[in-house]
């Protein structure tokens, strides 16, 4: 059985179209489980008015609660409620600890709530996990949901000088290219990432102290040898940014995005690849003085510096997250 893990903040301008493309899925058997990050908007009702309309029942419990419900209690459409923001990770571990003890789940599929899936996507990735041979993390194509629907990510790659994480096939039309060889790639993007029994059991949870972004490169590297799978026939849209302001195609990433971008980035290179932290840094601060360069915006500049030397971020960038959560976002620097 796939459980299908949504991390939602302020998400309900969104969330109700990917929970009902999920619903309308055929030829495979899953589970939706909505970690809700203490959001203030109407997501949580949302999600709650997509499962009546689909006909299928609805639970709802405290995220506390997760690592302890039983199979029964996790619904066709399940949401756990948070008491705070824990960010991306957090986010995604409350859902895991939900459907970890529960053997019946074999495939956990973390997708964004800007997402919307066709409807014979689940059934590629259960033919393909089933296909023979373990994996740790499958990925299909995910494409922007804005025409032209170029291809976002085919996989990802990082970069080896400078950890800077890179969507293969990004921008390209999807007919004009071919899916990567999976031994190429470095990670699977987070907006759509299924992950195994295996890889989960050997693995663990994700680590929470990145709050957003570089969480599934993370992830991925601590995967050992169990090897990446993909499946072409897998198709999701996704708008991308609708909540934090990601770049996309068109439109530039904003400060806030960029201030955990960079920081991220050095939180990264530091576990995995730290002989590469000057390369890095040389690289992230050429590309803050060609924003600035470039008309761009002091703010992005800024945002981008102050993340990589693991400063604390301006006010205006502070002020986009609750007390709480800022806490948990802007914590202590965290050892390498």
């Amino acid at each position: 059985m796939i459980g299908v893990i949504i991390v939602a903040f302020q998400s309900a301008d969104v969330i109700g179209e990917c929970v009902a493309s999920l619903l309308a899925s055929q030829g495979a058997e899953l589970r939706v489980v909505v970690a809700d990050n203490f959001s203030t908007d109407d997501s949580v009702a949302v999600v709650r008015a997509a499962a009546a309309a689909a006909g299928v029942a609805y639970a709802e419990y405290p995220a506390a609660q997760a690592a302890g419900l039983a199979f029964e209690q996790i619904a066709p459409v399940t949401v756990l409620r948070g008491s705070a923001n824990l960010g991306y990770g957090g986010g995604c571990n409350i859902g895991l600890q939900a459907l970890i003890p529960h053997r019946e789940f074999d495939l956990f599929w973390i997708l964004n709530p800007d997402c919307v899936v066709m409807p014979d996507t689940a059934a590629a990735y259960r033919r393909a996990a089933d296909a023979g041979g373990v994996f740790g993390l499958m990925g299909g194509r995910t494409l922007y949901r804005e025409a032209p629907h170029r291809v976002q990510s085919d996989g990802g790659r990082v970069r080896r000088w400078t950890g800077i994480g890179v969507n293969v096939n990004s921008g390209q039309l999807p007919d004009a290219v071919t899916m990567p060889d999976p031994a190429t790639l470095n990670f699977i993007s987070g907006a759509n990432m299924v992950a195994s029994r295996a890889f989960v059991d050997q693995v663990g949870l994700m680590a929470e102290d990145y709050f957003l972004y570089y969480e599934e490169l993370d992830w991925a590297a601590r995967r050992g040898d169990l090897p990446f799978r993909l499946c072409a026939e897998a198709i999701v849209h996704h708008h991308g940014g609708t909540t934090i302001g990601s770049g996309t195609l068109s439109r530039a990433a904003s400060p806030f995005a960029n201030y955990f971008t960079y920081r991220n980035r050095f939180r990264f290179v530091m576990r995995f690849m730290p002989a590469m932290l000057p390369f890095s840094w040389v690289w992230s601060m050429a590309v803050a003085v060609r924003m600035l360069l470039r008309g761009e915006g002091w703010a992005r500049a800024e945002a981008a510096v102050r993340g990589f030397h693991q400063l604390p971020p301006s006010a205006a960038v502070r002020a986009r997250l609750s007390p709480a959560a800022a806490a948990l976002a802007f914590g202590e620097r965290p050892k390498g």
